[in-house]
């Protein structure tokens, strides 16, 4: 027998390298399978065009599966007809010899029915398994392959202009800036921490919480209501939403505790999606529009680069996102014309789905955002290449970044996505819904939108707002009032403490 410590670490070990079965409170996800069922090529295309051609097999799979598990229910149609008739006979049946007879046969009939339930259960949780792995449907408006559409600018007036004589250099960048007015600190937190990881010193930090306020303030004054979500979520709820410890080429993208029971939240969206797991929400209380800021916590793996340097990739960091339910569609939305894209100025008419309403007044709400710091920015629908497992349609926001002239100056800021009943279904949130008089539970659209993810946010104003002629930052109008009044930030004297 081993030692009671080697035991001890065999069962630690074991208990690490598995993946833990979620508690008996866990949502029970509700996936549509006779919609796969029903179009198995169509849910074939689009795992390939979303990157997941691994999965393109499953569909298939699914149906034949299921197809399994009809012909095995009719085939014991007569065994379970002749066991109800075994029932009536029993209670009719006056001699010994004749019910032991009848027990007999009944107890055949069962062992024969139970292994064909046995079958039948096998049959079910494999179709489910498999559908669980599948992405989202694609919705119409996202391009196919792997180029992103532009909708439009933000301060389209504020594009630089780009001289012959500028010789590609590339412009200050914000690592530069932000040791030059010790406002980052990189080094350090490398060997603190490693790389990734960073110190805010001084106005930084107070950029940061304004940003945070700010953000705020703005998603408030439209209605929408805060929450301070946990950091800390269950691995199955961070499943639910879409979001896997390891990515599909096996890299490892999210942080996990307890021997992966746990898992750090890479976005607030997932604590916020979780809040109403398990929960039946009241059809006049969508749309039901929160805001939330936390941390987050990206493993990125393989993720290091020129472009990735300094704030634009770490592994935590500070973030406000949107988050709302909305009624689901009553039909299908017929698909654009395709000579006719829409554009980001576009407002969903009064008849449009509730989801494409609150989706527009997102949008809205970031181009705002980042339009009042005086950003140049573009808007980009996103292709199905780039599409998660969860969104059915997204929009990323670009700002103007001049460090990355030389190469490709734009860096993403902010998205905002469309996940119809995906999370819902497999998070087990519903809503009760009024169809012809009758009460019927539906499953709810959500939608997610960064509404500020503070690093890349404070690169685009130290890099914009740097003023050559008095070797600082300009701070933007919006920003000063959650700073103290703080208007510029400039150099430091030689002896400042940090």
């Amino acid at each position: 027998m081993l030692p009671r410590r080697a035991r001890y670490l065999r069962q630690l070990y074991s208990t690490a390298t598995q993946h833990p079965q979620p508690p008996p409170a866990a949502p029970k996800a509700a996936i549509n399978l006779k919609r796969i069922r029903g179009a198995p090529e169509e849910h074939a295309r689009n795992c390939v065009a979303r990157n997941y051609a691994a999965l393109s097999g499953h569909p298939a799979r699914i149906a034949a599966l299921y197809d399994e598990l009809a012909a095995l229910q009719r085939s014991v149609r007569g065994e379970r007809e002749r066991l109800n008739a075994l029932s009536a006979e029993l209670r009719r049946a006056a001699v010994r010899d004749e019910k032991d007879t009848l027990i007999r046969e009944a107890q055949t009939l069962r062992g024969a029915i139970a292994t064909v339930e046995e079958r039948e259960r096998a049959l079910e949780r494999e179709m489910k398994e498999l559908a669980l792995a599948l992405p989202n449907s694609t919705h119409p408006e996202t391009p196919v392959g792997s180029e992103p559409r532009i909708l439009g600018y933000i301060n389209a007036d504020r594009a630089p202009v780009i001289r012959d004589d500028d010789g590609g250099s590339a412009a200050r960048g914000h690592i530069q800036i932000g040791a030059e007015l010790r406002l980052l600190d990189f080094a350090d937190a490398g060997a603190v921490s490693g790389w990734g990881w960073y110190y805010l010193l001084n106005e930084a930090v107070l950029l940061e919480q304004a940003l945070v306020n700010y953000a705020l303030a703005l998603a408030l004054r439209h209605g929408w209501h805060l929450v301070a979500p946990p950091s800390i979520v269950y691995a199955h709820m961070a499943t639910a939403c879409g979001f896997r410890p390891r990515d599909q080429h096996g890299e490892q993208q999210v942080y996990t505790l307890n021997g992966g029971k746990h898992a750090l939240a890479g976005t607030a969206e997932i604590p916020l999606a979780a809040m109403h797991a398990n929960k039946t929400l009241a059809a006049e209380d969508l749309p039901l529009k929160v805001v939330g800021v936390g941390r987050a916590y990206r493993a990125e793996a393989g993720a290091r680069g020129v472009d990735s340097k300094g704030l634009y990739r770490v592994h935590e960091f500070t973030k406000v996102e949107l988050f709302a339910w909305t009624a689901p569609p009553p039909s299908p939305p017929p698909p654009p014309p395709p000579d006719d894209p829409p554009s980001c100025s576009d407002l969903p008419s009064s008849d449009s789905p509730p989801a494409d309403v609150v989706f527009a007044e997102m949008l809205d709400l970031q181009k705002t955002f980042l339009a009042s710091l005086g950003l140049h920015a573009r808007v980009l629908e996103m292709p199905t290449a780039d599409l998660g497992a969860s969104a059915s349609r997204k929009i990323d926001i670009e700002v103007y970044m001049p460090s990355r002239a030389a190469r490709n100056p734009w860096g993403e800021v902010s998205s905002l996505s469309n996940c119809t009943d995906y999370q819902s279904r497999r998070l087990n949130t519903r809503m009760k819904m009024d169809k012809a008089g009758a009460k019927k539970t539906a499953f709810p659209y959500t939608l997610n939108g960064t509404a500020c993810a503070v690093p890349r946010v404070l690169i685009a104003i130290l890099e914009n707002g740097w003023c050559e002629d008095r070797q600082g930052v300009v701070v933007p109008d919006v920003l000063r009032p959650f700073m103290g009044g703080v208007e510029f930030i400039g150099r430091k004297r030689e002896n400042f403490p940090i």
